[in-house]
């Protein structure tokens, strides 16, 4: 039977976070681990240029991604790590596929959707400050995941529906010229959580209500206590299930260890106490990754090289698919 093949794209805007980690990275890298899979894992810096203008922040987000599933231990000899800008072929097939998407497909995505009604509703015209990048977003994204021809897609609910459109390019493209691509399936994992922020809210950086991944001790724990509690006293007895900290305890702490912090809330534990609990808990699992990143952060010729090494391996893919692709559109050398 042909190995599943699963692609994973990180966004390089901004510094990973507790949310990220729990969320998409610790899953992503223990499935990599799995050699009944051929797992994908890109840096998708081109997706970046859609929400960042600023470029020093574009290169340090990408320096610290890479750094960061370098630090947690992706076996980048098992798994395929790459940088989209290294692969020219996608750009390539993102205009190929652009011209067998349908607009009104792409006036239905979520993102461009919420950014007219936020125009019309503060009285702006629909399209301000709309690019189209942020519009044919999810054409990129088919051309991310069909250049590999990858049949699963691990995502949030909020990708669901650009999966299902590179799905529908896919079809598209397939029935109009030859049997090329391969119809991606989503892939979602209601049993990873989804961490709340400081503010209880969903952990987001547009929420600015984050804790950094690889923050020092100090900033961890000043992080942690600003987890936003209510105002029971010691002895009181506490709902866990209505508790950030408690709910970023589970996402650490093994079965054990997160019924009994359950008891001690229901005994009343104070707010400091639990929370000194759980930064010691954070802190003995990120630890040793810290040192780690730390040291790839310092060796960014290092990380280039492992970057380079995946870019040469990619290709081995996507040359010959692309060129797939420009025979079934008509685009080859004069015979």
């Amino acid at each position: 039977m042909a190995r599943q093949r699963v692609l994973t794209g990180i966004t390089t805007t901004g510094t990973p976070h507790l949310g990220n980690y729990v969320g998409a990275i610790r899953p992503a890298i223990a499935a990599s681990r799995d050699s009944s899979i051929d797992s994908f894992f890109f840096m998708a810096d081109y997706h970046a240029l859609i929400k960042c203008q600023d470029p020093a922040l574009v290169r340090q987000s990408s320096k610290e991604i890479a750094a960061t599933w370098l630090a947690l231990g992706l076996d980048t000899e098992q798994a395929l790590f790459y940088r989209q800008s290294d692969i020219p072929e996608i750009p390539e097939l993102t205009w190929v596929l652009c011209c067998n998407a349908a607009k009104g497909l792409m006036n239905r995505a979520h993102a461009y959707k919420a950014a007219v009604q936020a125009n019309e509703e503060a009285g702006e015209d629909p399209d301000f400050g709309i690019t189209m990048g942020l519009f044919s977003y999810p054409v990129l994204m088919a051309a991310d995941i069909l250049m590999f021809n990858a049949h699963k897609i691990p995502v949030g609910r909020d990708q669901i529906q650009h999966v299902e459109m590179a799905r529908d390019i896919a079809q598209r493209f397939n029935h109009n010229f030859a049997e090329v691509f391969t119809p991606p399936e989503a892939v979602v994992d209601d049993s990873v959580a989804v961490l709340r922020g400081l503010d209880g809210r969903k952990m987001s950086k547009s929420y600015n209500n984050t804790i950094p991944l690889f923050a020092g001790e100090k900033a961890l724990r000043k992080s942690i206590n600003k987890i936003k509690t209510n105002l029971l006293e010691p002895g009181e007895p506490k709902d866990p299930d209505d508790s950030t900290v408690f709910q970023v305890w589970a996402a650490f702490a093994s079965a054990d260890e997160t019924a009994r912090m359950r008891a001690e809330f229901e005994n009343g534990i104070a707010w400091g106490e639990a929370k000194k609990q759980l930064f010691e808990l954070v802190n003995a699992e990120l630890s040793p990754a810290r040192e780690r990143y730390q040291q790839l952060l310092d060796d960014p010729a290092h990380v280039e090289a492992v970057l380079q090494r995946g870019a040469e391996r990619a290709r081995e893919y996507s040359v010959p698919l692309m060129q797939r692709v420009r025979e079934a559109v008509g685009i080859a050398p004069m015979r």
